[in-house]
């Protein structure tokens, strides 16, 4: 016990001659800050480029719409999407943006290719897979399941317009091809 006691206070000298020789005076030890409590609530709108911190399963299970954008910044963009049964994302092609898709809910397949055409990539994922689709190739994901398909998908850089909702399939590609996607 007196050797345990000796130790602590020949540390506690030590470290007292080390500050006092740097000029500083030892600090007690900081408190440890609580954490900010984060609003549970789901808003789906696009946050813009401000900081943000979302709870993604929350945000894409709550999702109805077709897609909506939850964050665009200068070199990155989050969207959440809901597929419908047997519906589909719809054949694309991005080619300057990769992008990463997760699956929280549902099942699906997975198509992906050098042409329209030749899609020869097919895999089948489910809730907790990632799909990584490289800048250039084409690629489609369709709802295979018995439930809507619900997935967040994270473009760089940004794809679409900032505060962008498209409740359907159909308006989706209007809008795309408006834009000439």
């Amino acid at each position: 016990m007196k050797a345990k006691t000796a130790t602590t206070l020949m540390a506690a000298a030590s470290l007292t001659l080390l500050t006092s020789a740097c000029g500083r005076q030892a600090q007690p030890p900081r408190q440890q800050q609580e954490p900010q409590t984060q609003q549970t609530d789901v808003e789906l709108r696009d946050y813009g480029a401000e900081p943000t911190v979302l709870n993604i399963d929350s945000y894409t299970l709550t999702n109805e719409n077709f897609r909506t954008t939850l964050w665009t910044g200068g070199n990155l963009q989050l969207t959440v999407m809901a597929i419908p049964v047997g519906g589909e994302v719809g054949l694309e092609q991005h080619h300057d943006i990769d992008q990463f898709l997760r699956i929280e809910q549902g099942t699906a397949r997975v198509l992906m290719g050098d042409s329209r055409d030749r899609l020869d990539f097919v895999r089948e994922a489910s809730a907790d897979f990632a799909i990584l689709v490289p800048a250039g190739k084409w690629h489609n994901i369709l709802n295979t399941g018995q439930e809507p398909l619900k997935l967040y998908s994270v473009y760089a850089p940004a794809e679409h317009p900032h505060g962008t909702v498209h409740r359907t399939a159909e308006e989706a590609a209007a809008a795309e091809a408006e834009h000439g996607h």
